[in-house]
């Protein structure tokens, strides 16, 4: 497995978390201030659009960290709930990190 599949998932992750929380605060405004309409729907939007991307990303470093369905689902689920993300990113990155250890090259000494 290559680092790129763990640093795009990284990636995918903090973005789709932020963007979560981003339309959770414009949600309240929409529906506790009746403002903001149009910069929900659009912050809606983009949050659907990168949560797709982030699906993908998640489910190509599952298969190839041969996880089992259970783990590989609530990795998915976490970018529907808000802070979960954060933290479902950093148990990952930390369980995937030997395996990337494990699969680098030997570099010979001189």
């Amino acid at each position: 497995m290559k680092r790129s599949v763990l640093t795009r998932y990284r990636v995918m992750a903090y973005v789709t978390a932020v963007m979560l929380l981003v339309l959770c605060t414009c949600m309240v405004f929409k529906y506790g201030f009746d403002t903001g309409e149009d910069v929900t729907f659009m912050v809606s939007q983009t949050h659907g659009v990168l949560y797709i991307i982030y699906l993908i990303f998640a489910f190509d470093l599952g298969s190839k960290a041969r996880w089992k369905f259970g783990r590989l689902l609530w990795i998915l689920l976490s970018g529907t709930i808000p802070f979960a993300a954060f933290f479902v990113e950093r148990k990952v990155t930390r369980d995937v990190e030997p395996l990337l250890a494990d699969a680098s090259p030997v570099v010979a000494k001189a």
